[in-house]
């Protein structure tokens, strides 16, 4: 690819009526000089042709396929529902194209493994959609933090309450996301997308035990009025250590009906961080969040707004849109010199396993460590 080449982008999923990517990718893509969207996929060569006429690309699909062996496509996105992103994943990787996959990267570990298995000898960029921790905010903490704001860091607090299935409704489009074998459940998709800026900010997670539950276990479809019963986690509880030493406490969970909102409180021996995301966007996650970042230094200190003043609405694009599009833009510097500071399968694949080692304590009640092998039961001498 030449440094003058735009990159050409081909949506898989870019349904035109609604969905995560006319919401959050197409915005991100038309506002980025370096990208230009030439072919878009849907299941309906209908709906195809119409999200060509609407996102302006020059192609329309509805073999998906087709779409990743185009000779005008240099990146491949997966924006469809979990359980398909392994199959457009090896087909895109076959026609030996880059490709940026939504997170969750897969609905289990193996075919997790199994395609960093694929692409690890690979010169092609293999991203996951991991975009939280391209917050400004985020990225600023993460420098005070390097720059020892806090001194050393104590502990983590962090609270993430989406307002998924409050009061017991659901839209039809998300009912999937309620069984347990989609995996695109609170754990999987709210889990992941917390733990990951918290890991960037503080470093892995060592040891930890956790609770999972399910406390809303029927949901009514609000368009059909099915009522549908609930098999995937709507509460995740965490308490661990870093592997610096601090300790953590993690609360996510979803049907929040009042004031949605993620806050992540880190504690140290000279002051205190806090980043908190803004309404009306809160009750969706922190990764489509604005976030504001909060500190205080010095024995009762008072908190003040160190949000940047470019880094509120660092991109003039809807809410959902703007960490994409940081991820976006990192993405146009490594495809260009070859870098890879993007978060890549392999990140994918440490925090599905990460996720599998939650679920393990939570079903059998033990601390584990992370690591090698994130299964292992901490030593209960110690």
């Amino acid at each position: 690819m030449k440094m003058s080449d735009r990159i050409r982008v081909g949506v898989i999923g870019a349904s035109p009526e609604r969905g995560w990517a006319s919401r959050a990718h197409i915005p991100a893509l038309r506002a980025l000089p370096d990208f230009e969207l030439t072919a878009v996929g849907t299941s309906r060569r209908e709906s195809a042709e119409q999200a060509a006429r609407a996102f302006g690309a020059a192609h329309a699909f509805s073999d998906a396929r087709q779409l990743a062996e185009h000779p005008e496509v240099d990146l491949v996105v997966i924006t469809v529902k979990v359980p398909a992103h392994a199959e457009l994943i090896r087909m895109a990787n076959a026609a030996g194209k880059h490709v940026y996959s939504e997170w969750p990267l897969t609905r289990t570990t193996t075919e997790a493994e199994e395609l960093v298995e694929l692409s690890v000898n690979s010169d092609r960029h293999h991203v996951v959609g991991l975009q939280a921790r391209f917050s400004p905010a985020v990225e600023q903490a993460r420098t005070l933090l390097a720059e020892g704001y806090v001194g050393e860091v104590i502990s983590a607090t962090v609270y993430s309450a989406r307002g998924k299935g409050a009061g017991g409704r659901i839209p039809e489009w998300a009912a999937y996301t309620l069984d347990i074998d989609n995996g695109a459940g609170l754990l999987e998709v709210a889990g992941g997308h917390t733990l990951d800026p918290l890991e960037y900010l503080l470093g892995d997670i060592a040891e930890f035990s956790a609770d999972l539950a399910i406390r809303n276990p029927h949901n009514i479809i609000a368009e059909t009025r099915e009522r549908v019963r609930v098999t995937s986690p709507d509460h995740l509880l965490l308490s661990g250590v870093a592997q610096g030493g601090a300790v953590i406490s993690v609360h996510v969970h979803d049907a929040k009906l009042t004031d949605g909102r993620t806050r992540i409180e880190i504690s140290g021996t000279e002051g205190d961080l806090a980043l908190v995301s803004e309404r009306p966007s809160g009750p969706g996650g922190i990764q489509i969040s604005d976030l504001r970042l909060l500190g205080s230094r010095g024995p009762g200190g008072t908190w003040q707004d160190l949000t940047e003043p470019h880094a509120k609405f660092a991109i003039d694009l809807p809410t959902e849109s703007r960490n994409v599009a940081a991820l976006y833009s990192r993405l146009s510097v490594d495809l260009r010199t070859g870098e890879r500071t993007v978060p890549s399968f392999e990140t994918g694949l440490h925090m599905h396993r990460l996720l599998d080692a939650i679920r393990r304590s939570a079903e059998t009640g033990t601390r584990l460590q992370t690591g090698s092998n994130p299964s292992v039961p901490v030593d209960a001498g110690r």
